[in-house]
């Protein structure tokens, strides 16, 4: 049987980690709101077309919106923290082999969405994840997501996050959407339509509209 000697081990321990973790991916997801604000303001100062514009949005402490062109990119951290699968490559590397509560990590989910979607609450419309963001109590981080991205930030948990690597973090990201372009979904996807779709053009868009139908993680292609 379990002993309560056992389970205060545990919450002093493990319980106590998570929250130090949480707290120090609350104080990260702060800064990251600060620079996805004052970069909206600065890449708006130097568009030179009128009907382009960057704008940003927060509503809480969890959530933060950054508007370029067509695109919406929605930066959101879980309030819970996570720990990955033993096949995951976190545990192969020597730094988690060392203290295994190196593993366990905050998470900040990036997501791509047509900004159309949301202005016109086109809610069948899908968002994609790009990428998520882990950070670790050594506040140590990894990136994973579609390859383009995570080529560029290779390393796992090898430094430590700063607004440096925020802001490089929030570039590439902003260049990725940018380069991905919407694609005509494909006419045998799209030419049934019913008769309740029609009468509620006004409101809603008939197509689901997505960059991409689906996507594979770093993790999913090998890419170390």
């Amino acid at each position: 049987m379990e002993s309560e000697k056992e389970i205060l081990d545990l919450l002093n321990k493990k319980s106590s980690l998570k929250q130090e973790i949480f707290e120090i991916t609350k104080d990260i997801f702060a800064d990251l709101q600060e620079i996805l604000k004052e970069k909206a303001i600065k890449l708006d100062d130097g568009i030179t077309d009128k009907n382009v514009s960057v704008s940003y949005e927060e509503s809480g402490d969890f959530d933060a919106k950054l508007k370029f062109s067509g695109d919406t990119l929605l930066f959101n951290m879980h309030s819970n923290i996570f720990n990955f699968n033993q096949a995951h490559q976190v545990h192969q590397t020597t730094y988690v082999k060392e203290n295994n509560f190196r593993s366990f990590c905050g998470v900040i989910n990036i997501y791509n969405f047509l900004s159309d979607s949301l202005k016109y609450n086109r809610l069948n419309d899908t968002g994609l994840l790009i990428a998520r963001l882990f950070i670790n109590k050594d506040t140590h981080y990894f990136v994973e997501g579609d390859s383009k991205i995570t080529s560029v930030f290779k390393n796992i948990f090898k430094e430590k996050l700063n607004k440096e690597r925020l802001q490089d973090i929030v570039n590439v990201v902003m260049k990725y959407s940018l380069d991905f372009d919407l694609i005509a979904p494909n006419i045998n996807d799209v030419k049934v339509v019913s008769v309740n779709q029609i009468l509620d053009v006004n409101n809603k868009h008939l197509i689901k509209t997505s960059k991409k139908m689906g996507y594979k993680l770093s993790h999913e292609t090998n890419i170390k």
